[in-house]
């Protein structure tokens, strides 16, 4: 009977009775609930081509990760073996890759006033994805999943593709948003480019609110 082998992506360990690694636990989880509380809801709900293909190029990271660990195959830390960890392989760390691809395209989006919301000089949004990133770096090798060199070799890949990505789809790929817009997936589905828009969520409230003055029902 072959080995079982358990699925790994909610699946984090850390040391009973430490606190901070019980935190740190949970900030290795955030690629998880960027990944379905974040782009899967922003699909159901936005349907924004900048969000689809900022998801989209996060999946092509991922998949160049996962080729290079194939290829490298190097080692995870000796602490694998009380991780159950060791049938994998440790370089580049998939989850720097995520966070620091995460980092700098959601901070080029922010500086480049792409989003729901002006917020080009806004402190937070640009602090707190690389609060995260470097969180979750530091999380991959307190808990024993990684080296530091494996953590570092997955941030810089993330950096440069998600430089890369983004020129290419705000320099190559948004000539096309128009057609894909008026294809029969982007009318089927709503799908919509709302980037030229200085603050999306100030014009989607004007134009509810004019909306709704052009309704005839009105309350007693």
């Amino acid at each position: 009977m072959a080995p079982l082998k358990a699925v790994t992506l909610t699946h984090v360990r850390y040391q009973k009775g430490d606190q901070l690694g019980h935190f740190l636990a949970w900030v290795s989880l955030v690629p998880v609930f960027i990944s379905f509380g974040g782009f899967v809801s922003h699909f159901i709900f936005r349907r924004e081509l900048q969000g689809m293909f900022f998801g989209l190029g996060l999946i092509i990271s991922q998949i160049i990760n996962e080729f290079i660990k194939t290829s490298v195959q190097q080692a995870r830390p000796e602490t694998c073996a009380l991780l159950e960890m060791c049938d994998s392989h440790g370089w580049p760390s998939s989850h720097s890759q995520y966070m620091f691809f995460f980092a700098v395209y959601f901070t080029l989006m922010t500086y480049k006033g792409i989003g729901l919301w002006s917020a080009r000089n806004n402190l937070i949004s640009y602090s707190l994805p690389w609060s995260l990133a470097l969180l979750t770096m530091y999380s991959r090798v307190y808990l024993g999943y990684h080296t530091v060199a494996q953590v570092f070799a997955g941030a810089a890949l993330g950096i440069f593709l998600g430089g890369l990505w983004f020129w290419v789809v705000n320099s190559v790929l948004y000539c096309y948003f128009p057609a894909i817009e008026e294809s029969a997936f982007g009318s089927f589905f709503y799908v919509k480019d709302t980037s030229h828009i200085p603050s999306v969520l100030k014009f989607e409230y004007d134009n509810a609110r004019a909306a709704r003055k052009n309704m005839d029902c009105k309350c007693d």
